[in-house]
């Protein structure tokens, strides 16, 4: 059952709010100068942490929508996929401006000698042309057909994330290994579904 316009646009605005705490509390700790003894790195595990929750909250909603036939579910995914691009322009900001400073020769060192950051860089510049191409005119543009196929890098963009995370924290997996489950999942349902066939009813891809 689809809710109504009302509904839909709380939920939204009730979605768009909780998208914004992760950001708003680096601020506020931040601003109270509590973000420990190394607050760069502060930031950038965070908003590291959060593009990747972000990104698996984006892929989990095509699997929901099928399962509970609840094709309204779409209406929240480019939200989602803005929101965890944006955490991912934070996170890749905080090192080329707070870690970096800038220096693009240094950048350029890390990104060829250090693997994580090689795989954290490749998933960036792939997220580009995702979140440029959210919008329907876009879709409209490049036809369905080709709007799907160049969003379909987005289990390409998670597998390098989950990576960069791995290889960064090297000795505690706990967490990348969790992140690792559930795109391994996501990624193995869709297989799944796109070996049945596709599903019925099927909506607007910017939706």
């Amino acid at each position: 059952m689809n809710p109504s316009p009302r509904r839909l646009a709380a939920l939204r605005a009730v979605l768009f709010t909780a998208c914004l705490v992760p950001a708003a509390r680096l601020a506020w700790l931040g601003w109270r100068g509590e973000l420990g003894a190394n607050p760069i790195e502060a930031v950038t595990r965070s908003t590291g942490w959060w593009t990747l929750a972000l990104l698996a909250a984006t892929l989990t909603v095509t699997p929901l929508r099928r399962l509970l036939g609840a094709p309204w579910l779409l209406r929240l995914r480019r939200m989602l996929g803005l929101f965890a691009f944006g955490y991912a322009s934070l996170h890749f900001t905080t090192y080329l401006w707070l870690d970096q400073f800038f220096d693009l020769a240094e950048i350029a060192r890390d990104v060829v000698k250090r693997p994580f950051i090689t795989v954290g860089f490749a998933a960036f510049v792939l997220l580009l042309p995702l979140a440029a191409t959210s919008t329907n005119a876009m879709v409209r543009r490049l036809g369905a057909r080709r709007w799907q196929r160049l969003h379909r890098a987005v289990y390409l963009i998670s597998v390098l994330g989950v990576l960069h995370f791995w290889w960064l924290v090297k000795k505690d997996v706990t967490e990348p290994r969790l992140f690792a489950l559930v795109m391994g999942a996501l990624l193995a349902a869709r297989l799944w579904w796109r070996w049945r066939g596709p599903a019925p009813g099927r909506s607007v891809p910017g939706a």
